[in-house]
């Protein structure tokens, strides 16, 4: 068992100091805390969007995380009576990847999709919708949300608001960027690979990855990336993530299977007390690569943090052949990209070159190109040999500890998808900036990114808690415990402080 350490205790609740703030309810108040607002007609839905709408133009040029503006859609919204929801009047953005609003554009961060306008809503936006959410607008992503950084062709790079030199992480980065300055409370992001936890570590945000099932993908697919890919959202608050959580998921039409229901309401969850959990510290990568030792000191400051609440940690980790695994993600995330390609060129008569997809997509689309259904099937075969080593795993453990991410934020330029180096260097660069995060997503299992450090240098820096398949509820127990231990939502990037 881990020796408990004042020192490092003390050192994470110093983490919680508060700069100055500028006087607003976007900065004082998390989402439920807004709709509470308009609920009792404190503040109206078009007064709050207008305070978004103004601090969207007032940071944006700074962080460039509006892939779209949607203003006149939502103004037309809050004009009509809002559905009355848990969130109902709450400014919204939704991720420009993958999910789509009738009559706009989702161009998934590429220029390949310009002009590309939905004819449908989907599942996961209409449920957004009623739970009372005012869409105004689409956060940048990189391309096909294929990297860990938000740098694209078509918008730039999206800058870190803790420093604009710095990455946001992806690929839900612009999500990340607009609550980390203070635009909204929270924003629609999705996870294939780490993209919701990975910004969430980046911007100092609260980041839950929901199991294989909770939560709806389509249409039109009720799948995506094999498996891989899922959706929910990206805060400052733990409440607000189950709160969400709640409003979206449950099966959708043409669903194959979804996660269990849950023993009452996730936001119920919240301030329950998780129990004596057995938390597995797991300070190595499965693939073995480095760590950085901040990277690796936050994660054992947690663990201290989570023996002081009574939970017995120890070190350990599964045995897992991460190196196969890599492959069959890249076969299955590959062979997803080339059909995605196909469909796009097919529909706009346009054939795939270097001026509309970027390098590195072009690599996984030519890469994709020679994947074989078999090779694809075994893919396949191995995300569920994993998911069984991990169920098995976590017979003796009821979460595993780490960090979310093995380095800090990178400077822009390192990981793009135009990154003057080739494929393969590119995927060493990329995997060993995020070799904790995507095991979840092959196993299917609920992971969150909890922001309860610092670096030295005044970056945020996320720790990563997996948790069984289907087992949110626990995940938001130890997080509403770990939120009243060493609260983090007051931290505020200092040079928006007052701003």
């Amino acid at each position: 068992m881990l020796g408990t350490s004042a020192a490092a205790l003390a050192a994470v609740a110093a983490q919680a100091d508060t700069p100055p703030r500028a006087s607003s309810v976007l900065d004082d108040y998390d989402a439920l805390g807004l709709a509470k607002l308009v609920r009792d007609k404190q503040i109206s839905a078009a007064e709050l969007l207008e305070d978004a709408i103004a601090r969207t133009e007032a940071m944006n040029p700074k962080f460039n995380f509006m892939e779209q503006e949607h203003y006149d859609l939502a103004r037309a919204a809050v004009k009509k009576e809002l559905p009355d929801g848990p969130f109902t009047g709450v400014p919204w953005l939704l991720k420009d990847l993958g999910v789509y609003l009738k009559g706009t554009v989702t161009a998934n961060g590429s220029r390949y999709f310009k002009g590309d306008v939905a004819s449908f809503t989907s599942d996961l936006v209409k449920r957004h919708e009623r739970a009372g959410f005012v869409i105004f607008g689409k956060t940048t992503c990189p391309e096909f949300g294929l990297t860990g950084t938000t740098e694209n062709k078509v918008t730039g790079d999206t800058r870190n608001p803790w420093n604009p030199e710095r990455i946001t992480g992806g690929s839900s980065g612009g999500a990340a960027a607009a609550v980390a300055a203070g635009v909204v409370p929270a924003a629609h992001g999705s996870d294939g690979g780490g993209s919701i936890r990975i910004p969430s570590s980046c911007c100092g945000l609260f980041g839950l990855k929901p199991s294989l099932g909770r939560v709806p993908m389509g249409p039109p697919h009720t799948e995506s990336w094999g498996g891989l890919s899922v959706e929910h959202a990206l805060t400052r608050t733990v409440r607000d993530s189950a709160a969400i959580m709640d409003a979206t998921w449950g099966l959708e039409p043409g669903s194959r299977f979804g996660a269990p229901t849950p023993d009452g309401s996730f936001l119920s969850q919240v301030g329950r007390p998780p129990g004596k959990l057995r938390v597995a510290l797991m300070l190595s990568p499965l693939s073995h690569s480095p760590v950085d030792p901040e990277c690796a000191d936050a994660a054992r400051a947690a663990a201290h943090l989570c023996e002081s609440l009574g939970h017995y940690v120890e070190e350990a980790a599964p045995t897992i052949d991460m190196a196969t695994l890599g492959a069959a993600a890249f076969a299955v995330i590959g062979a997803s990209v080339t059909a995605e390609v196909d469909a796009r060129a097919k529909a706009s008569g346009i054939p795939p070159g270097p001026d509309v997809l970027e390098p590195i997509t072009l690599d996984f689309y030519g890469y994709g190109q020679h994947v074989s259904g078999t090779d694809y099937l075994n893919g396949i075969y191995a995300f569920q040999a994993a998911a069984t080593a991990m169920s098995n795993f976590m017979q003796n453990y009821d979460v595993i500890l780490s960090p979310t991410l093995a380095q800090l934020p990178l400077p822009l330029g390192q990981i793009n998808l135009s990154p003057g180096v080739d494929f393969e260097t590119w995927g060493k660069r990329a995997a060993m900036f995020t070799p904790f995060t995507q095991i979840a997503n092959i196993t299917g299992q609920p992971a969150m990114s909890v922001p309860l450090s610092m670096s030295r240098s005044g970056l945020p820096i996320g720790v990563q808690f997996i948790g069984r398949y289907g087992e949110e509820a626990l995940l938001f127990r130890l997080a509403g415990q770990l939120e009243q231990a060493a609260p983090w939502r007051s931290r505020r990037p200092p040079h928006l402080a007052g701003a």
